[in-house]
């Protein structure tokens, strides 16, 4: 389900020096779903810095102060590069902003909100965790258990280093941080671009043109004979449909969302939203706690149409709530209960 929202999901790719962060923004740019990603980094680090260039996905790179673009207190420069990505003659799809191993996720996720950009939107934090060294690091570096919990999405990454019962035990001490945030377990940062983007038809004009990031880096990684390079961890991710004739009631469909099932990650689609006389139609976003509700021209056929992914989610406890969600066919509803959407209009 392709969104109707117009503006560019911005992601702050983020995590302690050493986590994979690099790695990981290599494999999704060499996603074969369709997305072109623009990227602002920190530091390139083993990013081949001149095939990102001329693919024309890439803008410069910050270096602010210590070398963390949270700590410029002026976002001008920021939002330069975030309209620059996001002209629609650039083609982007999607912006990952990956921040400095010492950098305050807190404050990106604040730079980003108040963009003065109109074209782009907040979709969410990654925080990349190194399974194998987290443990040291946060007894050095206490401030990383509120990273983790400022997650939308818990990526830990290196899990192949850890035996079994190692990555269990890891998981368990992740857990009361993460709350109803999903943890994916990953190795060599091969994450599944599925959960952060939507696939989209790649059409390709005839006759010369450059190459894009993905297939410059695709053909690269053909060329290499690194087994490492193909070891990976899979992880399940679940993708849950629901769909109803009867429009839903605003305000249980709000609550759960905000108590949303754990494992959770994106909830997408357009949702009929009232009573049966009067219902609106709402795109509906969410990623991690975030929510976003856009009004959506009614469509001929009313129908609600939602998609839920991530990761270990209780799908029998989640479609039991969202058929709760559903108006009975004499529900009035009261004048107050679309207040509830309405405040997060977006």
């Amino acid at each position: 389900m392709t969104s109707a929202d117009p503006r560019i999901p911005t992601l702050v790719l983020a995590g302690f020096l050493g986590s994979g962060k690099t790695t990981m923004l290599n494999h999704l740019l060499r996603n074969q779903i369709g997305v072109r990603i623009g990227v602002i980094v920190n530091d390139f680090g083993a990013v081949n810095i001149d095939a990102l260039l001329v693919a024309g996905q890439v803008d410069s790179a910050i270096s602010i102060g210590n070398g963390c673009v949270c700590c410029v207190s002026d976002v001008a420069e920021l939002d330069a590069m975030l309209d620059r990505l996001s002209q629609r003659g650039a083609g982007i799809d999607a912006i990952i902003i990956e921040a400095s191993g010492l950098a305050e996720p807190r404050e990106l996720i604040r730079m980003i909100a108040g963009s003065t950009v109109d074209r782009i939107r907040y979709g969410g934090l990654i925080e990349v965790v190194d399974a194998a060294e987290y443990p040291a690091n946060r007894i050095a570096h206490p401030e990383l258990d509120q990273h983790v919990r400022l997650a939308d999405l818990v990526v830990l990454n290196k899990a192949d280093r850890l035996t079994p019962d190692a990555l269990a035990e890891l998981r368990a001490e992740l857990e009361p941080l993460c709350g109803p945030v999903p943890i994916v377990t990953t190795a060599h940062g091969r994450l599944d671009p599925t959960l952060l983007f939507d696939e989209r038809e790649l059409t390709l004009p005839d006759g010369p043109r450059q190459m894009t990031i993905d297939e410059i880096l695709a053909e690269i990684e053909a060329e290499s004979t690194s087994a490492d390079i193909h070891s990976h961890l899979h992880t399940d991710f679940d993708s849950i449909s629901f769909e109803s004739p009867q429009p839903l009631h605003p305000r249980r469909l709000m609550d759960l969302l905000q108590n949303s099932p754990a494992g959770l990650y994106r909830v997408k689609g357009l949702v009929s939203l009232g009573d049966a006389a009067a219902a609106e139609a709402f795109e509906v976003q969410t990623v991690g706690r975030h929510i976003t509700v856009r009004r959506s021209p009614r469509p001929r056929d009313p129908m609600t149409r939602l998609v839920a992914i991530g990761a270990g989610i209780d799908a029998s406890a989640l479609t039991d709530g969202l058929a709760r969600c559903v108006s009975g066919p004499d529900e009035k509803m009261d004048e107050n209960a679309m207040f509830s959407v309405l405040r997060f209009l977006g």
